[in-house]
């Protein structure tokens, strides 16, 4: 007869394996690479305790076009082998037991409304939950309310920027169980798949690590920002005496609604030196300006221009605060210098469609020099890298903001960069903290020295 993984009792039971040791939480998550058995660990415990307790599990995955798709065939398979077949009845598209134990099964994608009316899941399991957006979460989260009620995740981690990876690995809430499980931790596999992942290892070690170790990808290839950039520009500075520093700048992204944050990002020359972020409604933008205002200490203070930020250039004025000591950031206004080569044989005006676009790329350049500099030892001017305090406290996230945006383009074929509108379609937050970020390390795209002009 099968049993569970031994290396994961302690994942259900406080001691022994006995029903008055199971260990209650809200969530529950298994998440690692391939071979490790996540799947069939849940289905086995599915199994059980559906044969022994009246349970209702709502079984969920974000694309499931036929009931193959599902976990159903898990489920069937530990049914058989833990020999419970005479307390389910398997049917074709759903699974039920003699004590009211039910399993359904459901792809949110396609199913929103049939999960939103689910009553009385006492279980909902979430596999390939690497897939599930903010969104969809904020759908089945809900919907599971029954008292005592739980959630299980199981996953493969892909990037790490993933909603679900951030959520639960990266900002683990209360309540919440979590382990990380790899194949050397499931006894159970052949020597056939063993050789396998062996010949992988040798093959190509970060594939390995990633595909059996659980380790996510720092790289989204779409991302205007590669992580690994941000990486290597963390403290970089400090291989150098003062040749990073230099004029003061601060980005500051305005809130634009009662559920957003203000933020500001300040540069010390090439380093980002301080990061940081506050609670601030529209009827609190003198407060809040203020606030920014007082980080610039005698620098430049860079605004989004647009929205509620509209107003920060009059309540800077009222401050007494001289012209010259602030700017506009405009996203979507037209890029600076036009005419001038981005590369050879193509210009500004060719590249980009809009100032956003034009300034992520400018930091993600330095960025890449930056990663160029510190791990291949090429040589750039200071104004060429970006440095990264290592000692921001909001550094995890800051990481994350800069490397999650992608690159999209216009009608016209020209750059753009994800809006909030399309990052919140795939579940990401408003980047507060990476946009002033952006509009601190850029102070020479904005203002009277931005407009140098080619003849």
């Amino acid at each position: 007869m099968a049993s569970l993984n031994p290396s994961l009792i302690d994942f259900w039971f406080d001691g022994d394996p006995l029903p008055e040791n199971y260990i209650k939480v809200r969530n529950r998550v298994l998440y690692g690479g391939r071979s490790s058995s996540k799947s069939w660990e849940f289905a086995g415990m599915a199994a059980n305790i559906g044969a022994q307790c009246t349970t209702r599990f709502l079984c969920v995955r974000r694309f499931q076009n036929k009931i193959k798709d599902s976990v159903y065939t898990l489920i069937k398979n530990q049914i058989s082998a833990f020999d419970l077949g005479a307390s389910y009845n398997v049917m074709a598209s759903s699974i039920e037991a003699s004590n009211g134990t039910e399993f359904s099964f459901y792809g949110i994608e396609r199913n929103t409304d049939e999960i939103k009316s689910f009553e009385g899941a006492d279980v909902l399991w979430i596999e390939e939950a690497h897939n599930l957006t903010k969104d969809q979460w904020e759908i089945l989260e809900p919907t599971i309310r029954k008292e005592g009620s739980e959630i299980w995740i199981s996953f493969n981690p892909k990037l790490i920027t993933d909603f679900i990876y951030q959520k639960f690995i990266v900002n683990t809430p209360p309540n919440t169980i979590v382990r990380l499980v790899n194949y050397p931790d499931n006894e159970f596999l052949s020597q056939t798949i063993l050789d396998v992942i062996s010949a992988k290892k040798e093959e190509d070690l970060d594939e390995w690590n990633h595909i059996y170790m659980g380790v996510p990808l720092q790289d989204d290839d779409n991302s205007v920002i590669k992580r690994s950039w941000i990486e290597a520009a963390i403290d970089y500075h400090m291989n150098f005496n003062d040749s990073l520093n230099g004029a003061k700048s601060v980005g500051f992204d305005v809130a634009d609604s009662g559920a957003d944050k203000n933020a500001t990002a300040s540069f010390d020359g090439a380093i980002c030196t301080f990061i940081d972020e506050w609670k601030g409604l529209e009827d609190e933008l003198n407060n809040s300006t203020r606030r920014a205002w007082a980080t610039t200490a005698n620098g430049r203070l860079i605004y989004d221009s647009i929205g509620v930020g509209a107003n920060v250039g009059s309540t800077l004025k009222d401050m007494g605060v001289q012209s010259a000591k602030y700017d506009k950031f405009n996203a979507g206004g037209e890029v600076i210098n036009k005419k001038h080569l981005y590369a050879p044989g193509i210009t500004n005006g060719e590249k980009f469609e809009n100032l956003k676009a034009q300034a992520w790329q400018d930091v993600a350049d330095r960025l890449r020099n930056t990663y160029n500099a510190a791990t291949k030892g090429a040589e750039f001017k200071p104004s060429d890298l970006i440095s990264i305090s290592g000692d921001i406290k909001q550094l995890e996230r800051l990481k994350t903001e800069l490397s999650t945006p992608r690159r999209s383009y216009s009608k016209r074929g020209l750059d753009m960069v994800e809006t909030k509108d399309q990052l919140s379609k795939r579940g990401i937050s408003s980047p507060n903290l990476a946009d002033a970020f952006i509009m601190g390390a850029c102070p020479h795209l904005v203002g009277s020295k931005a407009f140098v002009f080619a003849c």
